[in-house]
């Protein structure tokens, strides 16, 4: 009889253990809401984002995170192991974790991508601007200056505050790079996507958008025949560079760019 109460004492400490670890998991990658249980589910919102998600660690391997939006999961893909079995309802998707580190890394992905996919810039961008006037060439200024630094914030926060190529981590210093230029899209919905957008360091900000360099779909970097050979290294960009967590949302934009701005005949190799 000890030796059962003793089993049944150690097992609810290991559960109540678990599940501080998953809370805090939650908690600390932008999960910042409670929301209870569902059978073996923790069920956590934010206060930030519309996004739910749900963390099991009932399952072998240890871990499993589900959410409720399509587009972050398919975003999410290299993280963990797909999960096909039985799911919360709500959940459209979940990825298997082997240890807490890919959980919070996973998590911390998830919430960068539920405050940027797929229209999140462009409605902070019409509520900023919706009493804006648009009379004058001065006022349509403004209202661009606002798109351009809610596009700045949103890719901060998709690339996590790291060049796309470099992974140089000043924000302060780091550039905002539209893939198709703001003058060339055709709507707002264009302008304000994030995967029309690279977080990149000055230097490379500057040669990307004057097509002395582009990228190929694999993330290689592309340089210009029109680039002095002298000039390669002081632009940081004599040796073999590439964007790490491209997107397939990005291949339409960077294929634009090939095309239209690159200086050189775009032959499909970096």
């Amino acid at each position: 009889m000890l030796g059962s109460a003793k089993s049944l004492v150690d097992a609810l400490t290991i559960a109540a253990v678990n599940t501080a670890r998953l809370t805090k998991a939650a908690n600390d990658n932008g999960f910042d809401l409670d929301l209870g249980r569902e059978n073996d589910w923790l069920v956590f919102g934010s206060s930030q984002t519309k996004m739910r998600i749900w963390l099991s660690d009932t399952v072998e391997p240890r871990f499993v995170a589900a959410a409720s939006r399509t587009d972050v999961l398919s975003a999410l893909d290299g993280h963990g192991k797909a999960w096909s079995s039985a799911l919360p309802d709500g959940a459209v998707g979940a990825y298997r974790l082997v240890d807490i580190a890919s959980l919070h890394g996973l998590l911390r992905r998830a919430f960068q991508l539920s405050r940027t996919l797929p229209d999140a810039l462009l409605d902070v961008y019409k509520r900023e601007t919706e009493n804006l006037p648009r009379s004058t060439e001065a006022e349509r200024v403004v209202v661009q200056r606002v798109g351009q630094d809610v596009f700045r914030s949103g890719l901060l926060v998709f690339w996590d505050g790291r060049c796309a190529i470099t992974g140089l981590d000043m924000p302060e210093v780091l550039r905002a790079s539209h893939i198709k230029p703001w003058a060339d899209c055709p709507s707002d919905a264009e302008r304000l996507d994030v995967f029309n957008g690279l977080l990149l360091a000055p230097n490379l900000d500057a040669v990307f958008d004057a097509g002395f360099i582009t990228i190929a779909d694999d993330g290689a970097v592309c340089v210009s025949p029109d680039v002095p050979a002298r000039a390669r290294s002081h632009l940081g960009i004599d040796v073999p560079l590439k964007v790490e967590g491209l997107d397939r949302s990005h291949e339409r934009y960077l294929a634009w760019h090939r095309v239209n701005v690159f200086r050189g005949r775009w032959n499909g190799e970096a």
